[in-house]
Parts: structure tokens; C-alpha cells; sequence
């Protein structure tokens, strides 16, 4: 809880909708913190260039000076210890974003929840921090797709940055709710009211005997 809100976790594979199933709860009242959006504020900050020009030189920069993130992801996709070195830059900062917008939001009425976005959630242990994780449940085949037609990634490139992360059985079986996320956006948006309406009824506070 933070300014008596639950904090809400997203979680599942890459491709699953996680992002979207996130936009469903903010309709609904909750604010969204999106990690990958203060990621990609972290790129932009002078010392994060500063120290990726020092381990990949130039090459990781579009033509604007700005970091390539598919530069940088074909520089750490298949290396374990270059994605834990880059983790430890850019998670610190992350955090420090997070609890500023937090704090932002703490006494704003209109948010009933706080809902984290967050790809490696439970490998940054930060589900350790929410109330409740609701694992976004979508087919392979639908997330491959997705990741082909979004990222350009084949099939293979997706498993093998997957093997890098917690697998997804396990995410599943920890978390505490599961939304099938499909085409199909209002059934998706169905599953959130219901999941959210738990959710709020078991954060309210218990009444005096």
C-alpha cells in the first residue's frame, strides 16, 4: 500500500499486452506507471550516454545523438552479464522516477490504485512491493506475432530473450490474478473490472468490532 492504495503489478511474457492490459486498470481509476517509458527517459540522461559510449562506443547512437535501443539490444540479447551491467545503470534511476511519481499521485483522489508496468517485475523483486500481481495470460502464437510485428523479432529471438527472464509458468503460478489477454479488448476490460473490484474491496479497512 502507498497513501493507503494497493500497488498492482503487471506481469507476463514479452508481447503479452502487458502495456494494455495497464490502460484498462488507468480507465478505471488507477495510475499507470510505466517503467519502459522512464527507461527511455533514462537514455536521453547525459550520463547514461556517457557510459554506454564508454562500453559500445558510437555505434548505439541514431544519427540525432540519441540511444538506439535495438542497438542496444543486440548488444546485450545474447549476453547475461552486458544485460545485468546495463540493469544496474538504468534500474537506480527507474526507481528514483517511480517513487517521484508516486509521491505525486499519493493524495490525488481520483487514483484508487497504483498499477506498475513493469517488464522484469518479478526478476527486479519488485513484486515483493505490490498487493497483488495479475499475470496477463496471452498465446504463444499471438505474442510471437505481436513481437514480429512491433519489434521485427523472429520466433527464435523472442525465446531466447525469454530464457533470459523467470518462465512464465512460474510467474503465473505466483501471481494472484490472471486476465487471458486476446483480440478481443472488451473481454479484457471486463476481466480487469472484476479483478480491480477485488482488489479494492480487499484493501478496504476492516470494520470495528
Amino acid at each position: 500500500m502507498y497513501a493507503d492504495k494497493p500497488i498492482i503489478g503487471i506481469a507476463g511474457g514479452i508481447g503479452s499486452g502487458k502495456s494494455t492490459i495497464a490502460r484498462l486498470f488507468g480507465e478505471m481509476g488507477c495510475c499507470v506507471i510505466n517503467s519502459d517509458e522512464m527507461v527511455h527517459a533514462a537514455y536521453k540522461d547525459t550520463r547514461v550516454k556517457q557510459t554506454l559510449k564508454k562500453w559500445w562506443g558510437n555505434l548505439i547512437f541514431d544519427p540525432n545523438g540519441e540511444v538506439d535501443r535495438a542497438a542496444v539490444w543486440r548488444k546485450v540479447g545474447d549476453r547475461p552479464d552486458d544485460l545485468r551491467r546495463l540493469e544496474q545503470l538504468l534500474h537506480p534511476m527507474v526507481n528514483e522516477a517511480r517513487e517521484r511519481l508516486m509521491k505525486a499521485h499519493g493524495e490525488d483522489p481520483k487514483c484508487v490504485a497504483f498499477v506498475w508496468d513493469t517488464p522484469l517485475l518479478f526478476e527486479t523483486g519488485l513484486n515483493n512491493h505490490c498487493d497483488a500481481v495479475v499475470f496477463v495470460d496471452t498465446p504463444l502464437e499471438m505474442r510471437e506475432q505481436r513481437v514480429r510485428d512491433t519489434r521485427g523479432w523472429s520466433p527464435e529471438q523472442l525465446a531466447r530473450r525469454e530464457n533470459l527472464q523467470m518462465p512464465l509458468d512460474n510467474k503465473r503460478q505466483i501471481s494472484d490474478h490472471v486476465v487471458v489477454n486476446t483480440a478481443d479488448e472488451d473481454y479484457a476490460r471486463g476481466q480487469v473490472r472484476e479483478v480491480l473490484s477485488r482488489i479494492l474491496a480487499g484493501s478496504l479497512p476492516r470494520p470495528v468490532q
